[in-house]
């Protein structure tokens, strides 16, 4: 029995003001929407990961992390190689400004990065990654950080 490579993923679940979902935009399988984030580097945590690739794929600065609100465990491709993911989803409100794409220091094959309402999300024929983010949003802005990380499939 073979055993996959742990790849180990911070994410952030990145909203604005008018509580729309921002998500970069990727050629790669076919082609998808996902939230922003990547892999710990070692020794790294995930909170500071995703801190790291915020400035990283987005130019951010001085990003205030929110709480864990959801976790996917997923085996897929990545860089063409099957891996086992864990990731991890952070809550991060910012503003659109804050955001300085110059200033971004890996890119990651982003294509494009777009802010979404929830009905463009529940209503895209384009993939969105993970699946479920519609929901999950709408809880969170409904009934707040949950207790416990949601599990998303």
């Amino acid at each position: 029995m073979s055993t996959l490579p742990l790849r180990e993923a911070a994410r952030a679940v990145v909203l604005d003001a008018a509580q729309r979902v921002l998500l970069l935009r990727y050629d790669e399988n076919d082609g998808f929407w996902a939230t922003p984030g990547g892999s710990l580097e070692p020794g790294e945590d995930y909170a500071t990961a995703v801190i790291r690739e915020l400035r990283e794929e987005l130019g951010t600065e001085g990003v205030d992390l929110g709480a864990e609100i959801a976790e996917r465990r997923q085996d897929h491709p990545v860089g063409g190689r099957q891996v086992r993911q864990i990731e991890k989803y952070f809550l991060v409100r910012v503003e659109p400004a804050d955001l300085d794409p110059g200033r971004a220091t890996q890119t990651d094959n982003i294509r494009a990065h777009r802010w979404w309402t929830l009905d463009e999300l529940r209503t895209t024929r384009q993939t969105v990654y993970p699946l479920g983010l519609a929901d999950l949003v709408a809880n969170v802005l409904t009934d707040g950080t949950p207790k416990r990380p949601v599990v998303l499939r």
